[in-house]
């Protein structure tokens, strides 16, 4: 997610390069302590590949160096947006924000952290559309949704837009262009922490939920870590409370919460090794028929454990025979109808698991070949590769769990 994250620096460290020299983060955290923050526990580093005590907390951010919407009312935007009507959305304000601090370049307060910003992104709203159509259908689905959202986003917010044109020396059409939209867009969406804020009349109704914490979104996402993330009213500051235990001079992970890598990719822009959350759905394309006779199940999906509890009633349900159809109610409960039933239901779940074998190799394979032609995509394609991988993993480990009930059923 990050070109740097941030290690405990208790003792020398060997297995990490320290990035704290770099002036990027020179200047963010000097930036950071005349606000406030003085940490002295963690460091960025560079990692080719935690000893805090549970409850100790990871890091504590004062709120002078939070990026939220009372800090853009209180900006020169102020004005323009209380009297703008109808409101824009605290989404917009903020990425309003960030387009016009990143094009005011040295003159910009916040500089240190936009310096620190990734540049470009990995979701797959900035993909490009051969490389999306690489994507799982549900994740492919979501994708295209996505970039309605931001295209939409764009559009409705030109007006807004023009209003700031006195601020600026270029058109506002070139500085608020789509593609720093979609970027400010991203950073927002991959970026911020939950801070509820109290409504305010000048923007609309969508929820006001979102901070910006520098240095503190160097942080990387485990799915085997526990974490408490919270503005404390007392002191002020947005603190992050390790509930595990971490070794000294390793990476410092937090947990951005319970995703399987589809999120993870949409949301984030990053694919996470071995996700125990991570499960391969089951599209309309290959059980069309279950989601349409039983349309109360959705999330069907194959696991590192096999088939889901889901998908194995779902199937259950659809190969009962004429004479066991009053027992539907006993296969939601889990029992068991007849080994016919059971037989039925395995041999379709296999075939289904077969399918999108076939189907992710037939794409690993388009991936490899892309990679030779498509030099200038190679970064996204690595990306839905890894992805790809991960799913063929949990697919082939699904197919030798259903041999072994198919054969323990025989």
């Amino acid at each position: 997610r990050v070109a740097a994250v941030l290690v405990c620096i208790r003792k020398k460290n060997r297995s990490t390069l320290n990035q704290s020299h770099i002036l990027e983060y020179i200047q963010l955290r000097k930036w950071l302590k005349e606000r406030g923050f003085d940490d002295r526990n963690l460091r960025p580093a560079q990692f080719s590949g935690n000893t805090l005590l549970a409850g100790e907390v990871i890091i504590s951010l004062p709120e002078k160096c939070l990026l939220t919407t009372g800090t853009i009312l209180s900006s020169y935007l102020g004005e323009n947006i209380a009297k703008w009507k109808p409101p824009i959305s605290p989404l917009i304000a903020l990425c309003t924000f960030l387009i016009a601090e990143k094009y005011a370049g040295e003159q910009s307060v916040w500089k240190p952290y936009l310096d620190v910003l990734p540049k470009t992104y990995t979701c797959p709203v900035c993909l490009d559309q051969e490389v999306v159509r690489l994507l799982p259908e549900p994740l492919r689905r979501k994708a295209q949704e996505q970039r309605t959202v931001v295209q939409e986003l764009y559009t409705s917010s030109k007006s807004f837009f023009s209003s700031l044109q006195s601020w600026f020396t270029e058109t506002v059409e070139t500085v608020f262009n789509y593609d720093a939209l979609q970027w400010a867009w991203c950073t927002i969406n991959t970026r911020t922490v939950y801070m509820k804020h109290s409504q305010r009349e000048c923007f609309s109704r969508e929820p006001d939920v979102y901070a910006l914490a520098p240095y503190l979104d160097l942080l990387n996402h485990s799915p085997n870590v526990q974490v408490k993330a919270a503005f404390n009213e007392q002191t002020r500051c947005y603190e992050i409370r390790t509930e595990s235990h971490c070794r000294r001079h390793e990476e410092l992970f937090i947990c951005y919460g319970p995703h399987d890598n589809q999120r993870l990719l949409l949301e984030y822009g990053f694919v996470a090794i071995n996700n125990p959350q991570s499960g391969v759905y089951v599209s309309a394309a290959h059980a069309f028929y279950l989601l349409v006779i039983f349309d109360t199940f959705r999330n069907l999906t194959f696991g590192r454990d096999g088939p889901s509890w889901r998908l194995l009633t779902a199937l259950k349900l659809l190969c009962l025979g004429t004479d066991e159809f009053t027992y539907w109610k006993k296969v939601l409960l889990g029992d068991i109808i007849s080994a016919r039933n059971e037989e039925r239901s395995l041999n379709i779940a296999a075939k289904i698991c077969f399918s999108l074998i076939e189907e992710t190799q037939h794409v690993l394979h388009q991936i490899s070949q892309m990679k030779k032609d498509k030099v200038n995509l190679e970064n996204q394609l690595a990306l839905v590769e890894v992805l790809r991988l991960e799913d063929l993993t949990i697919l082939q480990t699904s197919a030798e769990i259903l041999y072994n009930l198919h054969t323990a059923v025989t």
